[in-house]
């Protein structure tokens, strides 16, 4: 059953149908969410609403030369905030779609400039909790780690509440994560694809996809 965790944060079951309906509907009033990926849990609002941008960088006191992820309901929504897509996303997406890979690719100009002010990382995730692949209601949701930045990610909704506690509005608990680490991020904006971050996909993994540059 959804309860009360503190005046501002409520703690949702995520085997519940009717959680993702409550959290939808915090995302569309502005508000912060928490929720579960198939690698951390992620904090996130609506990508196209700057003050929630803005509350997200407060919230994980992160740098603002960094961009926020971008977390899809389904690859056909890449439209939604990719302006092209380069040829080396397009054979990613198509190996390791839906999965633990954030890309960054050239952004729609539409977005806020807050989100990236050149390129954009974009990841389609599968949500263990529900049927419903969409994390929280719609097309897209602007999505970081639920932890503050330098801080270790959260793996459970107890950990996450404990990272972001007061400051968002719900956590929806799906149980802990299948792995600890982050996605893998690849840069797909230059000649080459550039390996940014290693996660689950390992360097080896992506050696096997052809030629790239590992940065990380």
């Amino acid at each position: 059953m959804n309860r009360e965790v503190t005046t501002k944060t409520r703690l949702l079951d995520g085997r519940q149908p009717e959680s993702l309906a409550v959290a939808a509907g915090l995302l569309q009033a502005g508000e912060l969410v928490v929720f579960p990926t198939d690698t951390v849990y992620g904090v996130g609002c609506l990508p196209f609403d700057e003050h929630a941008i803005r509350n997200l960088y407060d919230v994980k006191q992160r740098p603002v030369d960094k961009g926020i992820p971008i977390l899809l309901a389904d690859a056909t929504d890449l439209p939604l905030v990719c302006r092209e897509l380069p040829e080396s996303a397009q054979a990613l997406i198509e190996r390791y779609w839906p999965g633990p890979l954030t890309l960054i690719v050239p952004r729609q100009p539409e977005l806020p400039e807050m989100i990236s002010r050149r390129y954009h990382c974009s990841s389609y995730s599968r949500q263990r909790y529900s049927r419903n692949p969409d994390p929280c209601g719609g097309g897209a949701v602007a999505a970081s780690s639920a932890n503050r930045s330098g801080q270790p990610p959260a793996v459970s909704g107890d950990g996450a509440l404990r990272s972001l506690g007061e400051m968002v509005a719900a956590v929806v608990d799906g149980g802990p994560t299948p792995d600890d680490q982050p996605s893998t991020i690849i840069d797909c904006t230059g000649p080459v694809p550039r390996i940014l971050r290693r996660g689950p996909l390992s360097a080896s993994d992506l050696n096997t996809f052809g030629n790239m540059e590992d940065l990380a």
